[in-house]
């Protein structure tokens, strides 16, 4: 974001809280925490603040737009029809704000947030390095990274709840860039009995394993198994050593990178299988959005991240 841009929103927020205007920044990070809370006393604890505080903020707000935000009940609030999209808007108005306050103080020396988001083999097995070097050598940067897969993080990022996230290539929404960062060679893995993909045939029906709803391989796996005419249903499994438990034991298969299979799965009684040139090439890009300004903190990670691609160039 350009400085004057931002000059201007802190400028116009400002000049709002002088007017007496009931909707600013303080009443939208209330909404959040009460419907992260469902309470308004939790969420009165979670900002530091006394019940009736909160609770009168919530009223005066709601009065302000003439909707009700919330539900009452016994349990606490749950939000309304109407608290759903205000709240849908208040994170990206909030995203803004603290683009546009790193902005303004931006001097070219890494600092401040910045929120990264992977997917679980790419964070596991590409990224512990620059994580580490990151770390020592911007100290004054409060970096955090989420986890999840490929549908998620591209949310994440189109919302700003994050700086930039590692997905499956390509992506292709007008929203983001996205860059080229790691390519992997996968393969099919099943018990060490199976001589050959086709000896699945047989099965009654295969189960397909992936790392927890959405994995990116999950739609590769599915169609690599009805390519071949393989019934199969897909069993989602929440990290790497079930994973490997549940294939040496014949319970399932799974496709995976083989630089991950040749560093974590060399002792494992299981067997590789070589898939289609086609479809064992997948690329990792790293995204972010079209219109972020080009943060130093994200800048300096983005150039260690670089370093460690195994792209050509």
């Amino acid at each position: 974001m350009p400085r004057d841009t931002t000059q201007v929103l802190l400028r116009g927020l400002s000049l709002q809280r002088e007017r007496g205007e009931r909707v600013d920044i303080d009443d939208l990070r209330i909404l959040n925490s009460v419907a992260k809370h469902g309470s308004m006393n939790r969420a009165a604890a979670a900002l530091h603040m006394v019940q009736s505080s909160v609770t009168a903020r919530i009223r005066q707000l709601e009065d302000e737009l003439g909707v009700s935000l919330f539900v009452r009940h016994s349990r606490g609030v749950r939000l309304s029809e109407a608290g759903e999209r205000l709240l849908s808007y208040s994170g990206r108005i909030d995203a803004l704000f603290q683009e546009a306050v790193a902005a303004v103080k931006e001097d070219g020396v890494p600092k401040g947030t910045l929120r990264i988001g992977s997917t679980e083999p790419t964070v596991s097995f590409r990224l512990p390095s620059v994580l580490a070097a990151y770390a020592k050598r911007y100290p004054a940067v409060s970096l955090t990274v989420t986890t999840g897969n490929s549908s998620e993080l591209i949310r994440q990022v189109v919302d700003q709840s994050l700086d930039g996230a590692f997905v499956a290539g390509p992506v292709a929404n007008p929203l983001l860039t996205e860059e080229p960062m790691f390519r992997e060679e996968l393969a099919l893995v099943t018990q060490a009995s199976t001589r050959s993909i086709d000896d699945l045939r047989s099965a009654q029906e295969v189960k397909a394993i992936v790392l927890a709803e959405g994995c990116s391989y999950g739609e590769l796996i599915n169609n690599v198994l009805s390519g071949y005419g393989i019934k199969h249903q897909v069993l989602p499994l929440a990290s790497f050593d079930a994973i490997r438990s549940f294939v040496q034991s014949g319970i399932g298969i799974t496709v995976l990178p083989k630089e991950i299979l040749a560093a974590s799965w060399k002792d494992a009684a299981v067997a590789v299988h070589e898939l289609p040139a086609a479809m064992a090439q997948v690329e990792t890009v790293f995204i972010r959005r079209a219109d972020s300004s080009n943060r130093s903190a994200l800048e300096a990670f983005l150039l260690l991240s670089r370093a460690s691609s195994n792209l050509d160039g």
